[in-house]
Parts: C-alpha cells; sequence; structure tokens
C-alpha cells in the first residue's frame, strides 16, 4: 500500500497576475490607490486538502477513541514508556511517507513546502516525536545533498529514504549550544586523499536506526565561514568505527531516539565531499532555510489540538455551548495567532518556490518569531485548561506532552540564536536600501494552497538584499487608506496598517543608526530590534492573506481575523493600536467554536479532521 498517498489533488485556475513592481519612493506622494483588483473567484476559494494528506488523517482516526491505536491515550503511553508508538511507526511506513522527503525528480513526492506541510500536519497534529522521529528529520539531513550533492549522491541518499530508511544529521558545534548541536566532528586530509573523521556528538536522533548520516565536520582550524564541510556517509564505513553511545533522555519527545555518537578514524572517500570543501556553513545557511519554515508550519498543528481541547473545557456542560465570557479573549486571541503563525509560516514556505533569491530573511523569521507566539498560546490555553491540563486521558492527555515536546522541537534557545545570526547583520543594511523602496511581490505569494512551482533546492541562497514583505505591509496600507465607502472594521485595519507603516519609519531610524555588519549579532539593541522587525514581517504576512481573500465570501475574506491579528502584534510591539472592536474578537471566536464543532482545522486551510 505504499502508494497509498501517492496521488495528490490541488487547486486549479490561473495564479493571479502580480501587484505592481515599481517600487514607490518614500518621498514622493503617491497618487490615490484605486480599490484592490478584483482576483479571479478561485482565489477565495478553500484550497482543497493534498489528497495525500486526507488519507492520512483518514487512517491516523479520531484522536480521541481510547481504542484507536493512533489516538492520544495510546501515543501519551507510549510517551511514557519512553518508546515510539510502534502500530504509528508501521502506518506511516505503509503509507510510504519518507516518500515525502524525495525531490519528485528523484522518484519522490517532494514537490513544494507547503503540500509537505499540509501532508505533516495531521501526524504533527497528534506527536510532535512521531512527526520528527519518523522521518522529518532525515529531510533536513538530506537537504544539504539536495542542494548541493551530485547525481550519484542525491540518488543514493534518494533510495536510502525510498525504501523505507532514515537519514541522520550531525551538527556542527554552534554558540548557546544544546546537547543536539554541543561537540563536533573534525575531518582531517590524510595522505592518500579523503577524509579522517573523528569526534562526538551528544545527541544524534535515529543514531541507532540508521547507517546513513550526513556530517557538518569541522575542516579547518578557523573560525570563519569556511570552517566546515559537509560530507556523506552513505552507510557502514569501509575502516574505523561508528559507535552509537547511551540513548539520551531529553525532556520532550521522550518517544524519540537520540543517541550519542561517536566517530573514530572513519575514513571517507574523496566522493563524500558534499558541494565544495569549507562550504559547509554555506550550505547550512542555504538549505537550513526549509527546517526555519517547515516546523514552526507543521508544530502549530499540535497547538491547534490543545485549542480544540481548550475550547472543549471552556463549553463543556454549558447550556448554551458557548465559553463563559471571561474565556472568550483567551480562546479568540489564541485562534488569531493560529492564524497569524499561518500566515507567516505558508508564506515562507511558498516564497521558496516563488522567490528563492529572497527567502532566507523571512524563513529566518518565521523561525525566530513563531516559538515565542506558541508557547504564550500554551500558557494561554493552560489556564483555560485549568485542572484538565493534568488529565492523562485520551480527551485531555495530549496536553501536558506537547508543553513538553515545544521546547525541544528545535524551537528552543539555540534556534532563536541561530535565526539572530542571520537577521541582525542584515538589519543596517535593510534600512539603508530595501526599506521603502523595495517592490512588493507577486500576490500569488500570499494565496494559501494556489499552484505552485517545483521547489529547486539549488535556487535557495541566503543573501539578498530586498525585502518584499515590508513592501507589502507599505502597499497593504496605502491599499486600505484609499478605500472608499469603509466599513468599520476595514476602517480598523486600515488604522493598525497605518501604526504598524509607523513602527517600519521609527525601526529604519534605529537600525541605520547600528554599527556595521559583524559588530552587532548579539547586542541587545540590535536582538531588540529584530524581534520588532520579526513581527513586523508576521504582520505583512497576515495582511497579504486577507488581501489575497478580500473580494471572496469565506472566513478568511471577513477583516475580522486580520484586525484581530494586527491588535495582538500592536500590542506585542508596545505601539499605540485602536482598541480592538468587540465585533472582531466575537466573530473570530464564532469561528473557532464552529471549526471546533465540526471537526474542522483551526488553521488558514479549514479542512476536515477525523474525529
Amino acid at each position: 500500500m505504499t502508494a497509498a498517498l501517492d496521488t495528490a489533488a490541488g487547486p486549479t485556475g490561473q495564479t493571479p497576475a502580480p501587484r505592481s513592481t515599481t517600487p514607490t519612493p518614500e518621498h514622493t506622494t503617491p497618487a490615490p490607490a484605486p480599490e484592490h483588483t478584483t482576483p479571479e473567484p478561485e482565489r477565495a476559494a478553500r484550497a482543497p486538502e493534498p489528497e495525500r494528506a486526507a488519507r492520512l488523517e483518514a487512517a491516523l482516526g479520531d484522536p480521541f477513541d481510547p481504542a484507536n491505536p493512533h489516538g492520544h491515550l495510546a501515543l501519551v503511553r507510549a510517551d511514557d514508556t519512553r518508546e515510539a508508538p510502534h502500530a504509528t511507526e508501521a502506518l506511516l511506513t505503509e503509507h510510504g511517507l519518507s516518500a515525502e522527503f524525495v525531490p519528485h525528480d528523484l522518484g519522490g513526492r517532494l514537490r513544494d513546502l507547503e503540500e509537505l506541510a499540509r501532508v505533516l500536519r495531521p501526524l504533527f497534529r497528534r506527536d510532535l516525536a512521531l512527526g520528527y522521529g519518523f522521518g522529518i528529520t532525515s529531510l533536513f539531513a538530506a537537504s544539504s545533498v539536495w542542494t548541493a550533492g551530485d547525481p550519484h549522491q542525491r540518488a543514493a541518499l534518494a533510495d536510502v529514504l525510498l525504501g523505507g530508511g532514515r537519514v541522520a544529521i550531525v551538527h556542527r558545534e554552534v554558540a548557546h549550544a544544546n546537547a543536539i548541536l554541543r561537540r563536533e566532528v573534525r575531518a582531517q586530509r590524510p595522505a592518500g586523499g579523503g577524509f579522517l573523521l573523528n569526534g562526538s556528538k551528544d545527541a544524534v536522533m535515529n543514531a541507532d536506526r540508521t547507517d546513513t548520516f550526513v556530517v557538518y565536520a569541522r575542516t579547518s582550524a578557523g573560525s570563519g565561514s569556511a570552517s566546515h564541510s559537509v560530507l556523506l556517509l552513505p552507510g557502514p564505513p569501509a575502516s574505523g568505527e561508528v559507535r552509537r553511545l547511551a540513548r539520551v533522555e531529553m525532556p520532550g519527545m521522550r518517544g524519540a531516539r537520540f543517541h550519542g555518537l561517536r566517530l573514530a578514524d572513519v575514513r571517507l572517500p574523496d566522493s563524500a565531499l558534499v558541494g565544495s570543501l569549507g562550504e559547509g556553513v554555506t550550505l547550512a545557511l542555504r538549505s537550513f532555510q526549509i527546517s526555519h519554515c517547515l516546523i514552526p508550519g507543521t508544530v502549530l498543528a499540535g497547538v491547534d489540538s490543545v485549542l480544540r481541547l481548550a475550547v472543549r473545557a471552556a463549553t463543556e456542560n454549558r447550556p448554551d455551548g458557548r465559553p463563559a465570557r471571561r474565556w472568550h479573549k483567551a480562546l479568540s486571541g489564541v485562534f488569531a495567532d493560529l492564524l497569524a503563525c499561518d500566515a507567516m509560516a505558508v508564506t515562507g514556505l511558498r516564497a521558496l518556490s516563488l522567490v528563492p533569491q529572497h527567502a532566507h530573511l523571512l524563513a529566518a523569521a518565521v523561525k525566530y518569531t513563531m516559538p515565542d507566539l506558541l508557547r504564550e498560546d500554551l500558557e494561554e490555553l493552560a489556564a483555560v485548561l485549568g485542572a484538565r491540563g493534568y488529565d492523562r486521558g485520551p480527551l485531555y492527555g495530549g496536553f501536558q506532552k506537547l508543553a513538553r515536546d515545544l521546547p525541544v522541537a528545535g524551537l528552543g534557545h539555540s534556534g532563536t540564536a541561530v535565526c539572530q545570526a542571520v537577521l541582525v547583520p542584515q538589519l543596517p543594511a535593510l534600512a539603508r536600501t530595501a526599506w521603502f523602496r523595495t517592490a512588493e511581490p507577486s500576490a500569488a505569494l500570499f494565496l494559501p494552497g494556489a499552484p505552485l512551482p517545483p521547489l529547486d533546492h539549488r535556487r535557495l541562497t541566503h543573501s539578498g538584499t530586498d525585502d518584499p514583505l515590508t513592501a507589502t505591509l507599505i502597499g497593504a496600507a496605502e491599499r486600505l487608506a484609499a478605500r472608499t465607502g469603509t466599513q468599520p472594521l476595514h476602517a480598523a485595519l486600515a488604522a493598525l496598517a497605518r501604526a504598524l507603516v509607523e513602527e517600519l519609519r521609527v525601526l529604519r531610524a534605529r537600525c541605520a543608526a547600528l554599527p556595521a555588519a559583524g559588530s552587532t549579532v548579539f547586542d541587545p539593541l540590535a536582538c531588540a530590534l529584530a524581534d520588532r522587525y520579526a513581527l513586523l514581517l508576521c504582520a505583512a504576512a497576515c495582511l497579504g492573506v486577507w488581501e489575497g481573500q478580500a473580494d471572496g465570501d469565506g472566513f478568511l475574506a471577513d477583516p475580522a481575523w486580520a484586525v484581530l491579528v494586527l491588535s495582538r502584534i500592536g500590542r506585542r510591539l508596545g505601539i499605540a493600536v485602536p482598541e480592538t472592536p468587540a465585533d472582531a474578537e466575537q466573530a473570530v471566536l464564532a469561528e473557532a467554536l464552529g471549526r471546533c464543532r465540526q471537526g474542522r482545522s483551526l488553521d488558514l486551510y479549514d479542512t476536515p479532521l477525523a474525529g
């Protein structure tokens, strides 16, 4: 039944025309903008769920059924024993899930990352550890090979994954490291050629379940960008030893298998080098854009599940089926945050196909911003759940597990530091050359589920001087200001957009005053400015998504959700924003309650769920 997930269904119709690509200099006064062009009808239509995602959701079944071997109760019990849920792993193997991580031109199913995220959400909605342990880490390991590997390396790795195997990644050591990033492997160039690997890692996921490793090894004693190289260990080495050390027990993702790993005199041929010598850091910056967007874009499905639990708890035994008034703000606010996170993540995933030359800053901002938002949301939902949050049964048992899993799932402090190192050095140049000068991107960037060109890993870059999303923020604010006959919620949205553009002006002045790139990476002021910049990109993504749906008749066409999202972003920034209209909060709450009653996802896609 490997082909059970092999048929993809996607939306049909033409990709919308791009917005104007002529930048508007700040010192000129633009002519009044016309009403935003009415999009084709399919722009506002709900994007069909990929067939593979729908089949996996159905196969995993009702998560609240205590007899379901793939339900919350079974997954929590497996987590208690620190073991992977074997029945669910067998199901995923039967469905050939590993083929999702192999590019289509190599025989796999990977065409674009937005579709991949949607296929994986049914799994992450139930268990983050399983989503990671079964295979998504294999994609992160393989991404450098898909990006810079030669045909033989790409084919060899594709064969491993298409055969149901796994690939493990051996990271280099970085500052602010956790167990996964602590310590590293060194590769020397012995007489006779090739590489000689020695070193250890404290924790490598799936080290005991594979013989295939992608190793970020130190090949130079220096500390610059040419210090590391990527080497492919495709199986047991011809000489030397790959020793699996004791299993490492993590505080979260307890069913995932982390082991220490030691390489002793492992000899690899010259053909093991992926890309060029000393290209490891560059390849990491290029290929890790995938994980920066895909991790948040799948993990938010777990928070979707917790919001569903909170709605259940807040409406339980309520005669009208509505939560008490004291929970309205928390439930509507968390739902708005989920939509904001999804808008940002999906925009980042789509950017990697549509504008890979401009995606690196957005990808870093996605990974930088979303963990804090999701952690804040879990804290709000914990208050709603109350004592039910400690329940170990099938209805509420998943909450404590997710709260443990999130920090381990690539959303901890070390991930934040890595993204800061990408964003902060670029702030002075962006302020001086890009903001209020860059042209707007195509509207297709903000259309969840619309067709995408195939992802080409080789086009991923880690440089670029334009910032299309800030241009979207500015353009959307201008279009909102020019609307005639504006309804109250549209007026509120226009005021919020205007306030955020003013914040961008302030940010530009402060970032332009920063010292040259290279001396500001961990400067507290620069890091605080990066926080603000990333939140503005989140707001821009939400405005872009709303504009793409605004002429339709679905929930995303209603400005209520965008008003609530931008209000919450404005308050996080500490800027003066208008009071959130009560009808915006009530409209968002009503949508969340309706979706929970109907069993539909609490994200941009509003798709049917099992159970």
